[in-house]
């Protein structure tokens, strides 16, 4: 499966499709694609990793630096798709202590426009 990348708007929400391997290989040009996407304005990420075969510390360590980056904006990241392995992944790591993981796409938008509502202005 070749590694991809594709992005898309959805009430507010960038929604981040990545599919194939996120390893050493591929993990300079997610963090170049994702930087790309936060530079041109997108602030609120699902990223859905319904199609991610595999994920390695090199992935991980560039979606907690996208976090990062993102929480210093005010922004949100959360997860939608997760399979069994990359799950255990998250849970191994214990990102499950700081990433959203939501089981359908659905609940993600909920989420957000919960915390969107409640958020002053």
């Amino acid at each position: 499966m070749e590694f991809a990348v594709e992005h898309r708007d959805v009430k507010g929400l960038t929604v981040v499709k990545i599919t194939g391997e996120i390893d050493v290989f591929t993990s300079p040009r997610l963090r170049e694609l994702l930087l790309d996407i936060i530079e041109n304005g997108s602030l609120h990420l699902v990223i859905d990793l319904g199609e991610v075969t595999f994920l390695d510390s090199t992935g991980l360590g560039v979606l907690v630096g996208i976090y990062h980056r993102l929480r210093a904006r005010d922004g949100s990241m959360s997860f939608v798709g997760v399979n069994e392995r990359v799950r255990r992944v998250f849970h191994v790591t214990q990102l499950t202590k700081i990433f959203v993981l939501h089981s359908t796409m659905d609940d993600a938008v909920a989420a957000h426009e919960e915390a969107a509502s409640q958020s002053p202005s």
